[in-house]
């Protein structure tokens, strides 16, 4: 799923994240910042990220140029 960061605390860890399509609101999951390339999160920040069994917002990473819809002109060089 694509979406924004509404809303994080770096202290408690606890946020919000919004998608695209629909404009749901997840909670972010304990832990879900490890092994990313993130130590925070900031509002209106653009992430990829999974769904776990509990429907809280897992596995934030920054989505690739093709997941975040950048024209293929700009990643090949051209």
């Amino acid at each position: 799923m694509q979406g924004v960061v509404k809303s994080y605390d770096p202290v408690t860890r606890e946020g919000l994240v919004i998608t695209d399509t629909d404009l749901s609101e997840y909670e972010i999951a304990p832990g879900a910042l490890e092994g990313s390339v993130f130590r925070m999160l900031r509002p209106g920040q653009r992430v990829v990220f999974n769904l776990d069994d509990a429907g809280m917002a897992q596995q934030l990473s920054l989505g690739s140029e093709v997941d975040m819809a950048t024209p293929a002109w700009i990643t090949e060089g051209h």
